[in-house]
């Protein structure tokens, strides 16, 4: 595989070159608005209307963001919207020029896939609830594509205490989730972020996967920020890390090892973020580690987001797959003055635009 020996990295200004691709399409997530915002002690949530004005008025070259991929959660989205609400809520997007992509379920509040009887319910009637949305926003033509995003919604020390038994207990969960997501037409896609259990290393989400066993139903949800700490094994064994344990950041090491994480999570990939990470983590012990997104820009930023994208978005050969219909960018917890810049958008539409011409095609 050559082609990431000479793809130049994004520049923040502006894209390298014409627009000679229109697929994928290019989205931004709303949910950065939400995460990490509105507790106590928190920064203000970011409001809709907010979010969806900074990324509109985003432009690169006479370039702009095509939609957006929503949280379905309050102050945004209300998991239990009514039809008229739906219909409001498609109106203000295509206001922007926008169409949505993929949305989150919120499983996570009052659910678990890991959880008691009563968890795994709640966790199941919010992805049946996010179906709904996500089925109805597609039959009002404003969502021509996309998945229902998922996870676990259970800690690692939890699921540690039995792999096994734990393991087949989010499956049973994530199955039922998927039929009612095939009732309504939809696929569930699990983020892979380690500070979810099952979910938590490369080999244990392909375990989680396929003890589902709904590749058509349910996959896995690949963000380069996230899927980086994969390589690096935290939260799991040392079986698991696939870099040397003395790295360095050597360039032969790291391209070996997304080679080897990408090959193993590719064929069960439905949805991709694109994001940066410094590798840092936050956390204590063994287990409960979180990484983080960075900025685009970001100097201690580890991927190349120009080319390190090619890992998910071509295939062993280094052939563009045409798998993804839109490429979103997820950055989280960023401070609100940062996320109020019209630049922090314009950097990030500059990444996101030099991705689609590395990796995408012309239709």
């Amino acid at each position: 595989m050559v082609w990431f020996t000479s793809m130049s990295k994004a520049s923040p200004k502006k894209a390298a070159v014409p627009a000679a691709n229109n697929f994928p399409k290019l989205h931004n997530a709303m949910w950065p608005g939400l995460v990490g915002k509105g507790g106590p002690g928190a920064e203000p949530s970011i409001d809709l209307d907010t979010m969806l004005d900074l990324t509109a008025k985003a432009e690169v070259n006479g370039m702009k963001f095509d939609g957006v991929d929503l949280f379905l959660y309050n102050p945004h989205v209300d998991i239990d919207i009514s039809d008229d609400g739906i219909k409001a809520l498609a109106d203000k997007i295509r206001s922007r020029g926008f169409v949505v992509g993929s949305v989150v379920a919120p499983v996570w509040f009052d659910g678990s896939a890991m959880g008691n009887e009563e968890q795994r319910a709640n966790w199941v009637t919010s992805v049946r609830k996010a179906c709904r949305i996500a089925k109805r926003l597609r039959e009002l033509g404003v969502r021509p594509y996309g998945v229902v995003r998922i996870d676990t919604a259970a800690s690692v020390t939890a699921w540690d205490a039995d792999p096994k038994g734990n393991t087949k207990l989010i499956a049973k969960t994530f199955r039922e989730g998927g039929k009612v997501a095939k009732e309504h037409g939809e696929r569930l896609a699990a983020e892979g972020e380690i500070c979810w259990g099952g979910m938590h290393s490369w080999k244990y989400m392909i375990q989680t996967l396929e003890e589902t066993g709904m590749p058509k139903v349910v996959g896995f949800q690949a963000d380069m920020a996230h899927t980086l700490l994969y390589t690096l094994g935290y939260n799991a064994p040392a079986a698991h890390r696939i870099v040397p344990e003395k790295f360095h950041w050597e360039p032969e090491a790291f391209h070996k090892a997304m080679k080897k994480m990408t090959a193993a999570l590719r064929p069960w990939t439905i949805d991709f973020h694109v994001a940066q990470n410094d590798a840092t983590v936050k956390g204590s012990g063994d287990h409960e580690k979180t990484g983080k997104h960075c900025l685009a820009t970001d100097p201690n930023g580890k991927l190349n987001i120009a080319r390190d994208a090619g890992y998910w978005l071509r295939d062993d050969a280094g052939k563009v797959t045409k798998k993804f219909q839109h490429i979103c960018w997820d950055g989280c917890m960023f401070p609100n003055d940062v996320m109020g810049k019209q630049e922090t958008w314009n950097h990030i539409l500059a990444s996101m635009i030099q991705v689609r011409e590395n990796h995408g095609w012309k239709a």
